[in-house]
């Protein structure tokens, strides 16, 4: 394929794994829009769900509030583990079959790399009038489980806490744009409202726990050019994918409401939550795209906003963990049982 996206991303998991994702859509095309997006969603789903999951964490080490005008700066790595059942996908296509010499399952963007995991699909179809026939190699993942020590995704995260009044906590995660290269740019917004609620239940304020509620909201967007980096692939060219106007979308936001408990020994600070998570991402192709005839000349094929895979979930989330305060510094980790269950560590600044 001639298209070829090269990014930089912020965030180095998303150099990884979007980069590589984008750079496999287009040969998905070649099978027709309806089994080009079951393919998408197959291989790009548990990377979504994993890194949208993975923006919910990392908001709190402590039930406890700022006093007014008290603040943090904490960063916080999030590892996001992948079950083994999100390595490899089997789907049901229209045009597509599996061909019998290869695997019968296809790689998810987690599962194992090299030729020996990808499939080979034939394809059969007529659209418009005109009847296609091939065959080509679905893509192979980034081999997690080979290639990584552990099989997580990061997600890392940093944000500022700021005490305001009657013991609220406000928290911001935010990036102005940023291009990353000539061709993309990224984005990231995120917001918190933590509030003790401990001091408006009779019989328990006075009690040596402290106790909080929080709502939580993370959104990254990310935009990358693909005609700036597509080119017209000339004669013997076919199935080639050029465009002129492409663009890559990704866009991924994640709520989360959590009531916190934590009680504090000296320097040592046990903290607990029950919760909730809302997250939702998208990834895709918009634009118009052509997959060029044997010429490399002519277009065979032409579709517009081609692929679109979109990933929803919902669910409750329990976290339990442990904060060092020494002086200003603070270290903490927990861990939170959810779809993805999730550990987290980090340090920070903490002042009153």
């Amino acid at each position: 394929m001639k298209i070829r996206v090269g990014l930089s991303f912020l965030v180095f998991c998303l150099i990884s794994n979007v980069s590589k994702a984008q750079d496999d859509l287009d040969v998905f095309l070649e099978s027709g829009i309806e089994d080009a997006n079951k393919l998408a969603q197959g291989y790009l789903e548990p990377f979504l769900g994993s890194f949208s999951s993975g923006l919910t964490g990392g908001w709190y080490n402590t039930a406890k509030a700022h006093k007014s005008a008290g603040f943090d700066l904490t960063v916080t790595a999030n590892a996001v583990y992948i079950p083994s059942d999100q390595y490899f996908y089997r789907a049901e296509f229209n045009n597509l079959t599996y061909d019998p010499a290869g695997p019968q399952v296809s790689p998810t963007i987690f599962g194992p790399e090299g030729g020996n995991a990808q499939p080979t699909y034939n394809y059969s179809f007529t659209e418009e009038g005109q009847t296609f026939e091939g065959s080509f190699q679905g893509p192979e993942g980034i081999g997690l489980k080979e290639n990584f020590p552990i099989q997580a995704m990061p997600v890392p995260m940093a944000q500022l806490g700021i005490g305001i009044v009657k013991n609220t906590d406000i928290k911001i995660r935010w990036t102005p744009k940023i291009d990353l290269d000539d061709n993309s740019d990224f984005k990231l917004i995120g917001f918190a409202v933590m509030h003790d609620v401990k001091q408006h239940i009779p019989g328990i304020k006075d009690l040596p726990f402290d106790l909080s509620a929080l709502i939580g909201f993370t959104d990254i967007s990310i935009n990358y050019d693909l005609a700036a980096e597509s080119e017209s692939p000339g004669p013997g060219a076919a199935n080639e994918v050029i465009t002129e106007n492409g663009k890559g979308v990704v866009d991924m936001n994640a709520w989360t409401v959590q009531g916190i408990i934590s009680k504090k020994f000296s320097v040592l600070t046990l903290y607990g939550s029950l919760g909730y998570n809302i997250v939702k991402s998208e990834m895709g192709l918009k634009g118009d795209y052509q997959i060029m005839d044997d010429t490399g000349l002519t277009a065979e094929r032409e579709y517009t906003n081609p692929i679109l895979v979109t990933y929803k979930q919902s669910g409750p989330r329990m976290t339990a963990g442990f904060r060092l305060k020494l002086a200003i510094v603070t270290l903490h980790a927990d861990y939170t049982l959810q779809k993805y269950n999730t550990l987290s560590v980090g340090f920070g600044f903490a002042v009153r």
